[in-house]
């Protein structure tokens, strides 16, 4: 379901999609997501050796992750941005972010969070380590917003059967752990990495926060938001 649901990979549906299949799901969701995070690293290698422009490398390495992910975190972002820029009233929030077309709000976040990680991603030190560690540490934060405790906004979904159904000391263990391995990130101060994880998780959890008390919890499109702003506090931190 990990690899299904967040990459292109081709393997095989599970027979069952329950709450522990979906639970697991989630926390394995940056283990499914190293071959995006491999390829963006090769792209930017890639890049350097040939003599690219920067800014044409990091959108590159970044837009081969969103074709990898078929698009779904951004599509997310934009959705998320659409809810909850049209109304205060929850039932209105929920049905235009239904929708699935994208209106004024939601392209313009999508411009302004790639430009914040493009950007970011060209002025790193370290743009290869910078961008395999950041595609994985925006996906470490879905345990954290599917903990325990976190509602779901529709009672069907995704985000319904994913809602509350990673144990908070198993989303905190992947936090921890992903401040650990980022602290081994080579060529970077050992501080870098784990600061990039806690501004990454720090800003998820504010849209997740501010997902649950105007829709009433996650769908969905909020997990697929707060992966993208994930990534871009993350570049930030390690640029």
């Amino acid at each position: 379901m990990a690899v299904g649901t967040l990459t292109t990979v081709p393997v095989p549906a599970p027979r069952v999609i329950d709450r522990r299949v979906a639970g697991g799901a989630m926390m394995l969701a940056p283990l499914a997501a190293i071959p995006l995070a491999a390829a963006a690293g090769l792209i930017v290698a890639a890049g350097i050796a040939l003599g690219l422009p920067a800014i044409a490398t990091a959108a590159l390495a970044l837009g081969a992750v969103a074709l990898g992910s078929r698009g779904l975190h951004l599509d997310g972002l934009a959705d998320t941005a659409d809810g909850l820029g049209a109304s205060y009233d929850r039932a209105k929030a929920l049905d235009v972010m239904r929708r699935g077309d994208s209106g004024p709000t939601g392209v313009a976040t999508l411009v302004f969070v790639l430009l914040v990680q493009v950007g970011a991603l060209t002025g790193a030190d370290h743009p290869i380590s910078a961008v395999v560690a950041s595609v994985l540490i925006g996906r470490c934060t879905l345990s954290m917003s599917c903990a325990r405790g976190v509602p779901s906004a529709r009672p069907e979904g995704l985000g319904a059967t994913v809602a509350g159904s990673v144990p908070r000391t198993v989303a905190i263990a992947i936090a921890a752990g992903a401040a650990t391995v980022a602290a081994l990130i080579p060529g970077m101060d050992w501080w870098r990495g784990p600061l990039s994880v806690a501004i990454a998780y720090a800003v998820a959890a504010a849209l997740l926060a501010r997902c649950t008390r105007r829709l009433g919890g996650v769908t969905g499109d909020v997990l697929g938001a707060g992966v993208e702003v994930a990534v871009a506090a993350s570049l930030l931190a390690l640029a």
